[in-house]
């Protein structure tokens, strides 16, 4: 047995080779990939990656190249480390299905669970127009999609890739990362270096991964733009705000439905979380955590942070202190402390509906007779002047006012239209910003059951990018309402000239201007795509007043 110093130069050591290893596999690649585009002689569905060949599949005017390992399979001494680079493969790799989603379980009863730890992939989809054998000549914009899930669900294969890319003609990337107890949970047994960031870790890795091959895809790795929703869009501030980390990994940003400026805990708050987890496993001796914690099964982690964390989506968010989270999302932004790249940012007018919904869904019951107590909930004594503010007369039903008032604002909340807009407000002072809101109030949920009418609610937009997006891989999602579809298009067509050139400005339809003020919001309902006044319609100047440090 070797001990624990010995274990841990041992990995130094076996990292340091595989990264030699990687190098000479890009050397080898790149020149076999320029050969055979000079020769003109390259299958488009057959692609030459630094760590081996690999074939994809072709259909709906698009090719697939899914599940391929950017990473080695965090097991065993991996587990709780940062990612290790792939090493080469044999034979011709079978890119033609979707692998593994990382550990978690079902949330809200119907979403996927997975018990799989080998689950670092990424999925890529190219037009079908042109080919991989154009190389530099005609590369593409590549967009990389860090999917959603509070940190603790999610995974890459819900999304449909093809409208988007077919109609936005760019590439589109979209990568796992771990989750949880795996992902981001902090411990004081694990190394401080990037202590409850290990699903950030992964990203990077996929990142570095899309900046080696992607030209082999027919991608330009020099106009890459990384974008996600909800805890995926969270990732993607935390990409920011570590300039050291990322700078060079993307271009551009875009950040859907959520507030780069929240507050978060410090690491050593977090690891809190991860010694309640390792008591629950009988990992109590400091000593031997971090190896004991190694050794139990993913289910009784699983297990594990469900009791930890119950519903509390917060409970496995982020840490500050590491290098991976190096400070405040607000602090980063008002200073300048972020990779400064182009932004689209935003969310949607009703973002908190959905989260109504759920409650109502398990039994919970909004009536104007009980209205003032829900908000006393949220907002403690400042219920009754906020409602006042948002009287029921106003809307068709008390839920509605209850997730239009928390889409408004919510004290601690990352869902929030006026935390939306102070993002917008520090970055535009750096770097452009344009800034949207989704607001189709028929929007279909892309959850199923979601216990009351849906529109313009937190996930909701996802469709107009990705039709057919379910939640749960067995079941088909809904398509875009016939009346929205027009919609669908006119976004797709920003965001993928966005992703073109770094300025949302598409021909013929209407200007989106850089933020300078919160009269230049976007907002996006159908027969209506244009500028509005966002800080006057969700009455950030009243919430200001309630809680100016919010």
């Amino acid at each position: 047995m070797y001990d624990a110093a010995t274990m841990s130069t041992f990995l130094d050591i076996s990292k340091s080779l595989r990264w030699m290893m990687v190098i000479f596999g890009v050397l080898v690649g790149l020149e076999t990939g320029v050969a055979s585009a000079a020769e003109g002689s390259l299958d488009p569905l057959q692609v030459v990656t630094d760590t081996g060949v690999l074939r994809g599949a072709e259909g709906s005017g698009v090719r697939e190249f899914k599940g391929i390992p950017f990473a080695l399979p965090p097991i065993g001494n991996l587990r709780f480390s940062p990612p290790v680079p792939q090493t080469q493969w044999a034979g011709t790799l079978d890119a033609t299905k979707y692998k593994s989603p990382c550990p978690q379980v079902s949330r809200f009863g119907q979403t996927d669970a997975s018990d799989n730890e080998d689950c670092l992939y990424l999925n890529i989809t190219v037009p079908a127009t042109g080919s991989p054998a154009h190389g530099v000549r005609n590369s593409k914009p590549v967009i990389v999609w860090v999917h959603g899930g509070a940190y603790v669900g999610g995974s890459a294969d819900i999304y449909p890739l093809d409208y988007f890319s077919r109609s936005g003609d760019v590439i589109i990337v979209s990568i796992n990362y771990r989750l949880g107890v795996f992902g981001f949970m902090a411990h004081p047994a694990f190394d401080p270096a990037h202590n409850g960031s290990l699903g950030l870790e992964d990203q990077r890795e996929a990142l570095q991964w899309v900046k080696r091959n992607i030209r082999a895809f027919g991608g330009d790795p020099h106009n890459v733009t990384l974008a996600g929703e909800s805890a995926g869009a969270a990732s993607v501030c935390m990409q920011l705000i570590a300039p050291h980390e990322a700078a060079g990994l993307f271009q551009k940003a875009i950040i859907q439905s959520i507030g780069c400026t929240i507050h978060l805990r410090t690491a050593g708050e977090a690891a809190g979380t991860g010694v309640k987890v390792a008591n629950l496993v009988r990992c109590t001796d400091s000593a031997t955590a971090l190896s004991c914690l190694r050794e139990k099964s993913v289910h009784e982690l699983l297990e594990a942070q469900v009791k930890v964390g119950g519903t509390d989506v917060r409970a496995f968010g982020l840490g500050v202190g590491s290098i991976s989270v190096p400070r405040q999302g607000a602090e980063a932004f008002a200073t300048g402390q972020f990779v400064k790249v182009p932004m689209i940012n935003g969310g949607n007018r009703d973002e908190m509906g959905l989260y109504v919904g759920y409650e109502i869904a398990a039994g919970g019951t909004i009536t104007r007779d009980n209205y003032v107590e829900r908000l006393r909930a949220s907002y403690g004594e400042y219920a009754a002047e906020i409602a006042r503010r948002y009287p029921l007369a106003a809307y068709t039903s008390p839920a509605i006012a209850v997730g239009r008032v928390e889409s408004d604002f919510m004290p601690g909340g990352p869902l929030n239209n006026c935390l939306y807009l102070e993002t917008a407000r520090l970055a535009s002072r750096f770097v452009p910003v344009y800034e949207f809101e989704f607001a189709d109030p028929d929007a279909p949920s892309v959850m199923p059951k979601p216990g009351i009418e849906t529109g313009a609610v937190h996930s909701a937009e996802l469709l107009y990018f990705y039709p057919h997006i379910s939640f749960n891989s067995r079941i088909d999602g809904p398509d875009v309402p016939p009346q929205s579809q027009p919609l669908s298009r006119q976004m797709v067509a920003y965001w993928s000239q966005f992703a073109h050139t770094g300025h949302p400005s598409v021909p013929g339809l209407a200007a989106w201007p850089r933020y300078h003020s919160p009269r230049d919001v976007m907002r996006f309902e159908p027969g209506h795509v244009g500028t509005f006044d966002a800080a006057r319609a969700h009455q950030c100047r009243f919430w200001k007043k309630l809680y100016p440090d919010g």
